[in-house]
């Protein structure tokens, strides 16, 4: 098959794949946009604020189970072209983030990279799982963790597969996540952003935001106009 169709395909239908957003349809059944409240992400983080631990747990699991499955099909189905997997790696996670039917403002694409990796070399997942839980714990920040696994990954992996290319396509989707955590960047340093402890000691965070009723709505601030301009995390 021609390569150029080969490329076509993979991209675009591991794009639409991605595009399905678990967190996003829950919240319309709910009757809310789960990006006008909590952090404004579409994704696994902001569920587990505004609709719980358990059903933040579901959305991550069905999140890293939709890449795997998308990058494991198309390695399948396109064994041929050695940059099948990256390729549809790097589509599903840019599905995630900027899906299309919802402006292009989706999630964050932790879920979906890990994901990703996982079907494409699940010694390096193991590797950067580890790495990823070190990073999160001894900062108290889960968004280190998506930053510094994705920049890896595109270097390890074109090491590994001693080939340039694998690295240039998956530092998109690393370019992708770097830039969607902006804006969380922007609230350490204003000492706004919510910290991974957040799983376990859910009052302390409360307390330091100055919430006395942790509602889950205004929790741990408000999605305000300021938010809307800066990159979505």
């Amino acid at each position: 098959m021609n390569i150029a169709i080969i490329v076509g395909t993979v991209f675009i239908a591991s794009y639409l794949i991605g595009s399905m957003n678990l967190s996003y349809f829950l919240s319309k059944r709910k009757g809310f946009d789960i990006r006008e409240h909590g952090s404004g992400n579409a994704g696994a983080s902001n569920v587990i604020i505004m609709m719980g631990k358990k059903i933040g747990a579901v959305v991550a699991v069905v999140d890293i189970l939709k890449a795997f499955l998308v990058v494991r099909g198309a390695l399948v189905l396109y064994p041929e072209f050695r940059y099948t997997g990256v390729i549809a790696a790097t589509a599903v996670i840019l599905g995630h983030i900027f899906p299309f039917y919802m402006g292009f403002r989706g999630g964050k694409g932790l879920a979906t990279l890990g994901g990703s990796i996982l079907a494409l070399d699940y010694r390096l997942f193991l590797i950067l799982l580890i790495f990823a839980l070190f990073i999160a714990f001894v900062t108290d920040y889960i968004c280190f963790a998506p930053i510094t696994c994705s920049v890896l990954f595109a270097v390890l992996y074109a090491v590994l597969k001693q080939d340039v290319w694998y690295g240039v396509i998956l530092g998109i989707s690393a370019f992708c996540i770097v830039y969607r955590h902006i804006g969380n960047l922007k609230r350490i340093r204003k000492g706004k952003e919510l910290r991974f402890s957040f799983l376990w000691n859910r009052k302390a965070e409360a307390e330091r935001f100055g919430i006395k009723d942790d509602d889950g709505v205004s929790y741990p601030y408000q999605y305000d106009e300021e938010q809307k301009n800066q990159p979505h995390s």
